[in-house]
């Protein structure tokens, strides 16, 4: 048996009887001769001369090749594969819901989604989700070897993570349980294990938001890490990381990535909110969080001002944020907390964690949540713990950015939402 070579090694092979195995990319019949395009997880070849190809063989039908490869300057790649003989690898395939050999996307994105395990065949489709997989691949790499530990840890939970009214209910044995908001509460403990943790999983929030930069589930890269100064030591390695995942995606699309600056420039949120009434037609002064249209305004002014894709926003208020949150010593109802934008959306929270046992009693009397329904929770900071912070990525939201996708459903492979919970 001859090995297999894939499409993207054909041209190493040029005077050389080789085998090859893929999908009918599209078949072409001339007068003279007949074309058909085979494509594999790495390119596309062009087969030409067949001389055993079945009638009646549809695009996306497996098939298998044996062939000489020889030189051609009109064909993908550089050469061709000639005196070729077919075998059907499956039954012929039943015609999809558009023509994945053209060289755009001609479906709208509800077809794309209806028929996701067909329609992520297309070279572009499938090029984001390759794209997301470097970025996770960055995101590993950088904090693997600033000596964070990789944890796995359960999704299935016994409270909310942040407030009950976003969370998926379901019934675990007869008992009450919930779909995790996030791993935070884990990667919080593990601090005091490992010091230096990350993650890579998926996250439910059972918010009812129907717009196009939010999902129901999603993949959420997380780390969090001990002995921290206070916010600004997590902003620096959130950096690093957002530098190493560009870095790993621009080795597949070099246009598409921005420059990460050495230092992100940052704006606290109350100087946000003085600049947005003082610039814009919109004065948010007193309101706790960001509208999508500030956080696009604000985006601007990086861009002319500092050169930036990117813009921290420090300082939120303490009404904002989860209970969990260190707050600002110098001001007070601010927190040591921020966002990542990122071309004019949030990308990132993160910030410092409260460490003592004490502090969060103070905070959960406060918000008039009831301590003994995050009694686990609490008994980890009863037995020391440092002072510690993180962030958490949503990987669909970053490729959708990067990708300049107007909607974060075409950078999830089977997304679930509002109103879709198939295929």
């Amino acid at each position: 048996m001859i090995s297999r070579v894939l499409a993207a090694d054909v041209g190493r092979h040029v005077g050389e009887r080789i085998r090859i195995a893929g999908w009918v990319h599209r078949r072409r019949e001339l007068k003279s001769v007949t074309f058909v395009l085979v494509r594999d997880r790495t390119g596309i070849v062009q087969v030409v001369g067949v001389g055993n190809l079945p009638d009646g063989v549809t695009e996306e039908t497996p098939v298998e090749v044996v062939g000489s490869v020889v030189d051609s300057s009109r064909a993908p790649g550089g050469c061709e594969v000639v005196d070729a003989e077919f075998t059907l690898l499956s039954e012929r395939a039943v015609p999809g819901p558009f023509d994945l050999y053209r060289p755009t996307v001609t479906a709208t994105l509800p077809t794309v989604l209806d028929n996701a395990s067909v329609a992520l065949r297309h070279p572009l489709l499938r090029a984001r989700f390759e794209v997301a997989s470097a970025s996770v691949a960055g995101f590993r790499s950088v904090l693997d070897g600033l000596g964070f530990v990789e944890t796995h840890t359960p999704k299935i939970v016994s409270s909310a993570t942040e407030s009950g009214a976003t969370v998926f209910g379901i019934d675990y044995f007869g008992r009450r349980a919930y779909l995790a908001q996030s791993p935070q509460f884990y990667k919080q403990a593990l601090v005091g294990v490992f010091e230096r943790v990350y993650e890579v999983g998926p996250v439910f929030r059972a918010e009812p938001h129907d717009t196009a930069r939010h999902l129901a589930q999603y993949t959420s890269l997380d780390a969090e890490l001990g002995f921290v100064t206070d916010h600004r030591d997590v902003m620096e390695v959130l950096r690093e990381v957002v530098a190493g995942m560009a870095g790993a995606a621009a080795r597949l699309v070099p246009d598409a990535v921005p420059m990460v600056p050495e230092r992100i420039p940052e704006i606290h949120f109350q100087d946000a909110q003085e600049w947005l009434a003082r610039e814009t037609d919109d004065d948010p002064r007193g309101e706790p969080d960001l509208a999508p249209a500030h956080e696009r305004a604000l985006a601007d002014w990086a861009w002319r001002t500092h050169g930036s894709e990117f813009l921290f926003v420090t300082g939120y208020p303490m009404a904002k944020r989860p209970f969990y949150t260190h707050p600002d010593p110098e001001r007070p109802g601010y927190s040591n907390s921020f966002d990542l934008l990122f071309r004019g959306v949030e990308l990132v929270t993160g910030g410092q964690r409260l460490h003592r046992h004490g502090d969060y009693l103070a905070a959960l009397r406060d918000s008039g949540a009831d301590p003994g329904t995050y009694r686990d929770y609490l008994d980890v900071f009863s037995h020391g713990m440092p002072p510690h912070g993180g962030f958490a990525l949503g990987l669909e939201r970053w490729t959708a950015r990067l990708l300049g996708l107007g909607n974060v459903r075409w950078a999830a492979l089977f997304p679930r939402d509002l109103h879709r919970l198939t295929p």
